[in-house]
């Protein structure tokens, strides 16, 4: 019972990864692709809007680069309380 307070700080960091996560990939991909589509449309970005842009690529690169940066967050945390992988 003595890891208790160390496994609740882990718990804690790691949902606090996972919701800063959760809330940039629903920006991204529902809120630029969607919502906010007609407002980006003027922007343009390889010969297509913004908008069109984001629900079409942009999305998934933000959805990729967010796969890595949770691997190496969690590797870095996963560090900081002793129990990563050997």
């Amino acid at each position: 019972m003595a890891d208790q307070p160390s496994d609740n700080a882990y718990w804690a960091a790691n949902l606090k990864v996972i919701k800063i996560s959760l809330v940039i990939w629903a920006l991204v991909s529902f809120g630029f692709g969607i919502l906010l589509r007609p407002m980006l449309a003027g922007i343009k970005v390889g010969g297509t809007d913004l908008g069109f842009w984001f629900a079409q690529q942009g999305s998934i690169l933000v959805f990729l680069a967010l796969i890595f940066f949770y691997a190496w967050r969690m590797n870095k945390l996963d560090a900081e309380h002793g129990v990563e992988e050997e």
